[in-house]
Order: C-alpha cells, then structure tokens, then sequence
C-alpha cells in the first residue's frame, strides 16, 4: 500500500522496539543475528543499553527498526523508564533450555506494561532452539502462555539463525500494519470532515501517556518517531 510518491520514499518510519528478558536468555545475540549476521558464542552480558538501526523493507515502504537491548540483570533496572519510553513492539525473550527464564516471562510483562502502552506488539520468543537435549520449556508450554497473554510466538536460534528474522519481523510487519490501518481511518476522515485533522497529519500509533506519534511525510521530506 503506497502512501506517497517515489520522491517521498527514503524513509518512512523509525519504530522503536526493546528486547527484555532475563540475562543470558540471548538477546544481544539474537540482536547481533539479525543486524548484523553475527554470533558471539562467548558473550558477556550487555552493560547498558545499546540500540541497532535495522531497515526492513515491507510492501515497498522502507522501515527502520530502531531495535534496544539492555542487561536483564536487576541492577540495571534503574534504565526501565527511559528504556521503554516511545516503544512500539517487544520481544520477550527465555532460553528454552532454562525454565527459570519462562518463569519469569510474567514478571518482564508486568514491567512493559507499566512502563509502556498496553498495545505495544509483543512477540514471545523461546531461544536456542538448538539446545534440543537440554530442553526444559516444552513449545507447546510457550504457545499456551503467548495465546493465554495474546502475544505472538516463535521459537529462534541465534546461533543458527532460525527464525531469528522472521520474529523480529513479524513485530515490525504488525506494527506497520496498525498504523497503516490508522492511516486509512484519518485519512477518510479528513475527507469526510477536513477540520478534524487541523493543520498537523499526526497520526498516533498507540494511546495513553507514552505517545509514539508518526507524521505523515510532507513534501520532499519525511518525519518519524
């Protein structure tokens, strides 16, 4: 679905989305996997925060995914607020060969829900896959909590690759596909009452007090959150 002329296609939107899970669950890799088709077996835990910038093309429109990672340990907690702020997707991270790590998943969602809109688009993704004998959460108990929660599921492999793609772009497709359908309401809604949209095109992703608001590009230029 094209938006804007071919002049106005260098880039359309930057969507925020965070990784959380506990420490050591593989998020850095899966992060590393996917940006840059890199694999650290021997990684430490991320100190900080640090961001990759990801452009994923979806129905010709160019998406920049603006993708957070940070330690799950508790003593980083003190990042939360800032980490989540402007989010607009998720990825709720455990190792699939730890069941500690899916006990916690309940605790990670609490989190993201106080410190972000309830409507942020959360996948639960089950890592290393590839652990097959150390297994400990079967898939069938991480699909039941994902449809019990109403999150999307899938099962990856940072160090072989495995869906590890396809999850972070299931996230940005359901994104872009909420705001599409956004789009299309305000825009019919201007022509039915051009006063309603006023001088601004904003158009807002989610609602509450964390707004992540994405303008139309205008002429020559584009905008995004």
């Amino acid at each position: 679905m094209a938006f804007y002329s071919e002049e106005e296609k260098t880039e359309d939107y930057l969507f925020k989305i965070v990784l959380i899970g506990d420490s050591a669950v593989g998020k850095s890799n899966l992060l590393a996997r996917f940006a840059r088709d890199e694999f650290y077996p021997n990684s430490k835990s991320t100190i900080g925060v640090e961001f990759q910038t990801q452009k994923v093309d979806i129905n010709g429109k160019e998406v920049k995914a603006q993708i957070w990672d940070t330690a799950g340990q508790e003593r980083f907690r003190a990042v939360t607020s800032a980490y989540y702020r402007g989010a607009v997707g998720a990825l709720l991270v455990y190792d699939i060969s730890r069941h500690q790590t899916f006990d916690s998943i309940g605790r990670w969602l609490n989190e993201l829900h106080t410190h972000s809109d309830m409507n942020v688009v959360t996948i639960l993704v089950g890592n290393k896959s590839d652990l097959k004998d150390a297994r400990e959460v079967p898939t069938s108990e991480g699909k039941a909590l994902a449809e019990a929660q109403g999150l999307f599921f899938m099962e990856t492999s940072a160090l072989d690759s495995s869906n590890v793609s396809a999850a972070f772009q299931m996230v940005v497709k359901e994104i872009y596909n909420i705001l599409s359908r956004k789009v299309m309401i305000s825009q019919e809604l201007k022509k039915q009452d051009p006063s309603w949209v006023g001088s601004g095109k904003t158009v807002v992703l989610q609602d509450g007090s964390q707004e992540a608001a994405v303008a139309e590009p205008k002429k020559g230029g584009c905008c995004s959150s």
